[in-house]
């Protein structure tokens, strides 16, 4: 049986030696074919090597792992993608997974999670780590329709809060994502009633607070 080969993609020399040195247990089930921090590195490696696996950090500079998984599957297209995150809010899994993830994991998972993680994928599954269900669970459970709801927001509305927060107004939105104003405000209105916000400032507030980052 052939090894599945795993390309780590983290911009923390610790993280990427630790998964390589975990991974290196496994050898008759695994072959790390490298270990970079760079996201241009890493795509140009999935064009040239073609691995199974990409164990992806989404929290890198200059380019993130969203901007980082499109390159990997336009020029790699049957690389299957795992995210790897510091963040277990479901918006974070729900965008990777629309740009074509195939497994979403925290950094808070143990060890045995990832394995289990890129077994699962690489047979063709999809992955989501225990963390980020037990979030969703609660929420279930709650049934808390008062509460925000992060996981409700849209990848356009994601790209707007971004502007938002850059200082851009509904014009200026507007003309950069080549919508209409009053799509604009449709969206920033439906963006205030999911997180509960009564403005921009108070939605900037909220998001500041709770240390998102959706770029």
């Amino acid at each position: 049986m052939s090894k599945t080969t795993i390309l780590i993609v983290d911009d923390h020399t610790l993280i990427r030696e630790t998964w390589d040195f975990l991974l290196s247990n496994y050898e008759d089930l695994f072959e790390v074919i490298a270990a970079v921090g760079d996201g241009q590195r890493a795509i140009d490696l999935a064009r040239d090597k073609r691995p199974n696996i990409v164990l992806l950090d989404i929290n890198m500079a200059p380019l993130n792992g969203f901007d980082i998984i499109k390159r990997i599957l336009e020029l790699s297209p049957k690389s299957k993608v795992i995210a790897v995150s510091m963040h277990a809010e479901s918006a974070y899994a729900k965008k990777m997974l629309r740009l074509g993830a195939r497994g979403y994991i925290t950094k808070n998972s143990p060890s045995q999670e990832m394995i289990s993680a890129i077994k699962t994928v690489q047979a063709g599954n999809i992955y989501i780590c225990q963390e980020v269900k037990d979030i969703v669970s609660v929420q279930m459970l709650e049934n808390d329709f008062e509460a925000p709801r992060i996981d409700l927001l849209t990848e356009r509305q994601i790209e707007i809060i971004n502007l938002i927060r850059k200082g851009l107004s509904s014009k200026e939105i507007g003309a950069y994502l080549s919508i209409a104003i009053k799509t604009v405000e449709v969206h920033r209105h439906n963006i205030h009633k999911k997180l509960r916000v009564k403005n921009a400032a108070a939605l900037i507030h909220f998001i500041n607070r709770k240390g998102l980052n959706f770029e």
